[in-house]
């Protein structure tokens, strides 16, 4: 496994795959690593010859600085799971390497962008567009692989690669979540015991729901009830938003339709959490 910190050792690197012909999978991360990505990681080895992961903290998709500064960061540990791995190429390169000076370009789809987490997260999903651009453009996947616990932004980076003709396959991998049910997250290192306690709480909502929708109910007013008074039974608990959601549009359903999706975004004490489940 190499480790590469600059653009130029990058582009060295990936010439010569590309000489090679060989297929390029790249599995973008934040780092902080856990089984959630390291199942992305095991895909793109199954589909594709040589496999690059990026570990950069993207400060242009926060919108609070103290979440940016508070974000978990550990390099070596990232490094030693993934020697594991035994994938092909790591970058991981500076805040001024990617942004040597403030970018010009804004990007935007607002019609997917605009909804759910972009509500609450203003310019977020601009700053996500920006840098799975300048990456995709570093490192010319063939296959690029996106976990669907985070479903919006694969629907928008889907939907970019699309838009711009890129010759690139966006593929959405299943959720992971850890044995008590808590979708795996990089965040859920912040939470305290009790606090992960509460956090639970949510994907049993989620579940509830299912059984109710599948029993019969489909008013979707009802279900999102049903989830927020279950959430917010945790004392840490403070539900954002619940949405019903077309899952290739993201427009609100009054009625719940099989194949609509559930999301949910939760504050548990100061930890912003979000899940999703598949009707």
């Amino acid at each position: 496994m190499k480790v590469v910190y600059t653009k130029n050792e990058l582009k060295q690197e990936i010439q010569k795959v590309k000489k090679s012909e060989k297929t390029i999978g790249f599995v973008p991360t934040m780092g902080y690593l856990h089984q959630g990505h390291l199942s992305l990681v095991e895909i793109a080895k199954k589909e594709t010859d040589y496999v690059v992961v990026s570990i950069f903290v993207n400060p242009k998709q926060f919108n609070s600085q103290e979440d940016l500064e508070k974000y978990p960061r550990d390099l070596q540990r990232d490094l030693e799971l993934l020697k594991k791995e035994n994938i092909d190429l790591v970058f991981a390169p500076s805040e001024t390497e990617i942004y040597s000076e403030e970018p010009k370009l804004m990007m935007d789809i607002p019609e997917l962008t605009n909804k759910l987490c972009g509500k609450f997260r203003p310019n977020h999903f601009q700053g996500v567009l920006l840098i799975v651009n300048k990456l995709f453009h570093l490192v010319k996947p063939d296959k690029a692989y996106f976990g669907k616990k985070d479903y919006q932004q694969y629907l928008i980076i889907k939907r970019m690669v699309e838009d711009l003709n890129m010759d690139i396959s966006i593929v959405g991998c299943p959720l992971v979540r850890e044995e008590n049910g808590l979708a795996m997250s990089s965040r859920n290192v912040r939470l305290s015991d009790k606090e992960k306690e509460d956090a639970l709480l949510i994907y049993r909502s989620l579940q509830i729901a299912k059984q109710e929708f599948l029993k019969g109910e489909k008013n979707s007013e009802v279900l999102r009830e049903i989830i927020k008074d279950i959430i917010e039974t945790g004392k840490n608990n403070k539900v954002e938003y619940v949405e019903i959601v077309d899952p290739e549009t993201l427009e609100s359903q009054k009625v719940a339709k099989s194949k609509n999706m559930i999301a949910v975004a939760v504050y548990t004490g100061n930890v912003r959490l979000i899940d999703n489940i598949e009707l």
